[in-house]
């Protein structure tokens, strides 16, 4: 069931209504008596307003608390918000004609006067109308302008988030940020690289971790539920991964979002932040932005494009998907990562005291981990209309470096390295536009390429890294020892075979959700030693 409102939520809305109820009976007298007026009675009028007065006062205050009772019962006070729209109309709909309907029995019953009698329709009228609209237009500035509720100490009150491979490189940051902000969090991951990137926040009392498998409809009906956003965060990332397993990179990166763009849209989740790459360019001489096509030449990359699509043919007044393109990742986090360019660099400098570069002439966009996080929040936190159906590219175009401008500053912070040049068969070759997201979002990068790996030489002087060779720090490598990454059972081999498919073939299942809905009620927890296994996101 979906998060109930508090008492807090909940007493502006039932002020709302009540007022409403007693606005709509004032303007029922004004209409009666501008109607008596116009068909010429003379004492009508007059004798209607004296009427009415007695009528008001002892009343209409009894039979008014008949509809915010009503709306209660029906739950437009705390479930509703988590329905579509179609679903909430027909609620609204419903609890407002039987409010009308108790109201006029009550008051046939405790005050028939000629009053009431005469002022009855077009209460009903202005009543209707009026409940209705009310929550149309809240439900319109929620879309179109950032409005959160206050908490006592007058701090936004932030809403509650599952990040889905939260475990991860840019998750485990990304859940300490909203943790900061105020957010509760719940973490979905399979804990694949173990839980120590997750030891700041283990204990905090707005984070909540699930171990599932992002795979396993299951776990995911238990994850989504009372959630307001999600971030999918979760993939086998990078080429070498993928191409280590192929059936597994399809499952995790693209079958498991679809079938979580589902599971979403059954629990009434509007906020859905899909993490993708700038890689979907592929290889190109030219500056590309939001709006140049794609041009994936790996498995990973065709991945995310197919999730991207997936995404923004779901979009709709009830689903708001943002999908976020990471430029090239650096940086000290959580659980570090030295199968990126700028932080192997780092770490062969340090160690080896040499470094080669491929192709230096190559250009790249770069990101600061810690960036990423941020921009991801800025999103999440940006109203609707700004970011729904939306494709950014989350960056900043000062950190659009060559791979040799990299080796130099690799260079300036090691003076030792000896840096050899290689040329190869790789021409990946992109430079990055990140206008739309410093415009629309103000977003823009706080930590810089020498700012990276000056923290990375810091850690492995302090002891924080011993050895950049671990396999848990290698996706690739690690995964090539794991092995497989099996599904739980043969019901999550046959859902990913269906998702993994043209969008045609996956409606058959779509019911699935359903079957599960009811599954593991109480949020139990899964075993630290669980076979579940769903790759984190970095």
């Amino acid at each position: 069931m979906p998060r109930k409102l508090g008492w807090q939520d909940s007493i502006p809305r039932v002020a709302v209504d009540f007022i409403t109820v007693h606005l709509s009976m004032i303007g029922a007298l004004a209409v009666s008596v501008m109607y008596q007026a116009a068909v010429g009675s003379v004492s009508g009028p007059h004798q209607l307003i004296v009427n009415f007065e007695v009528y008001y006062s002892r009343f209409v205050w009894l039979i008014s608390p008949i509809f915010p009772i009503t709306f209660a019962v029906h739950g437009l006070y705390t479930h509703t918000r988590k329905y579509s729209y179609r679903r909430k109309n027909w609620a609204i709909v419903r609890a407002v004609t039987i409010a009308v309907l108790l109201s006029l029995g009550a008051n046939a019953f405790i005050g028939s006067s000629i009053v009431a009698r005469s002022v009855a329709l077009p209460f009903v009228l202005l009543a209707s109308a009026g409940l209705c609209l009310s929550r149309v237009v809240k439900n319109y500035i929620a879309n179109h302008f950032d409005v959160r509720p206050r908490t006592t100490n007058g701090t936004p009150r932030r809403g509650s988030v599952l990040v889905v491979g939260g475990a991860g490189y840019i998750g485990s940051l990304l859940v300490e940020r909203l943790l900061r902000g105020g957010y509760r969090v719940r973490v979905l991951d399979a804990l694949l690289y173990g839980d120590e990137s997750l030891g700041v926040v283990r204990e905090h009392q707005n984070c909540e971790l699930l171990i599932g498998d992002c795979r396993n409809i299951r776990d995911m009906v238990r994850a989504v539920k009372g959630m307001d956003a999600i971030v999918h965060l979760a993939a086998i990332v990078g080429d070498p991964a993928c191409e280590q397993d192929q059936g597994s990179a399809r499952e995790i990166n693209y079958g498991a979002t679809r079938m979580l763009i589902e599971v979403a849209k059954g629990h009434g989740i509007k906020r859905f932040l899909f993490a993708s790459s700038c890689s979907v360019y592929g290889a190109t001489d030219y500056e590309v932005d939001e709006r140049s096509t794609v041009h994936p030449i790996s498995l990973y990359a065709q991945t995310k494009v197919d999730s991207e699509q997936a995404l923004l043919a779901a979009f709709s007044e009830e689903f708001h998907p943002t999908i976020l393109r990471f430029a090239t990742i650096f940086g000290l986090g959580y659980r570090p990562r030295f199968d990126l360019v700028v932080n192997l660099l780092a770490a062969r400098a340090y160690q080896d005291h040499k470094i080669t570069i491929y192709n230096g002439e190559q250009w790249r966009p770069f990101i600061h981990v810690k960036d990423v996080a941020e921009g991801i929040v800025r999103a999440l936190e940006a109203p609707v209309r700004l970011v729904s159906g939306e494709i950014f590219n989350v960056g900043d175009s000062i950190l659009n470096h060559t791979l040799q401008q990299v080796s130099e500053i690799i260079k300036e912070i090691f003076p030792t390295t000896v840096v050899e040049h290689v040329a190869n068969e790789d021409r990946r070759n992109y430079r990055v536009n990140f206008n739309k997201i410093r415009a629309r979002l103000g977003f823009a990068a706080t930590y810089f390429l020498r700012d990276g790996v000056e923290e990375l030489k810091t850690a492995f002087e302090q002891g924080i890294i011993t050895d950049y060779k671990d396999l848990r720090y290698h996706n690739q490598r690690f995964l090539e020892v794991a092995g497989v990454i099996r599904n739980k059972d043969d019901v999550d081999s046959l859902v990913m075979a269906a998702f993994d498919r043209p969008p045609s073939t996956v409606s058959t299942l779509l019911n699935l959700d359903e079957r599960f809905r009811g599954a593991d009620n109480g949020s139990k927890r899964v075993p630290l030693q669980s076979s579940s296994q769903a790759a984190s996101a970095d």
